[in-house]
């Protein structure tokens, strides 16, 4: 009896780990191909455009701070936030959950 709960408890315990461990794996694939994705539209886009790249980062960079902006500041109790505040906020909420995903998984990467 003894041996047969033993054996169960060491192949749950392996089974556990390999799943870890495979999981770990194709998050950290996910994260140094999507780096890779946005690198390569950084490059595309500077070599189409280096003023039309610096205006969109500009753009984006406006976007992201109106969104946080939105995210951070008081707002009167039972107010919601409607039309560009709330996509401004729901981009910049997405894009912090995007950059903690790769600090988390593509540190790992040997492509950096």
């Amino acid at each position: 009896m003894g041996i047969r709960r033993v054996a169960k408890g060491t192949g749950e315990f392996l089974l556990e780990t390999v799943g870890e461990a495979v999981a770990d794996m194709i998050l950290t694939v996910l994260a140094c191909g999507l780096l890779a994705c946005l690198a390569l539209i950084a490059y595309l886009s500077w070599s189409f455009s280096p003023r039309l790249s610096i205006a969109g980062a500009g753009l984006l960079s406006l976007f992201l701070a109106h969104g946080a902006w939105g995210t951070f500041r008081d707002r009167a109790k039972g107010r919601r936030r409607r039309g560009i505040a709330a996509v401004t906020t729901a981009g910049f909420t997405l894009t912090a959950v995007t950059a903690v995903f790769l600090v988390l998984y593509a540190g790992d990467c040997g492509c950096l």
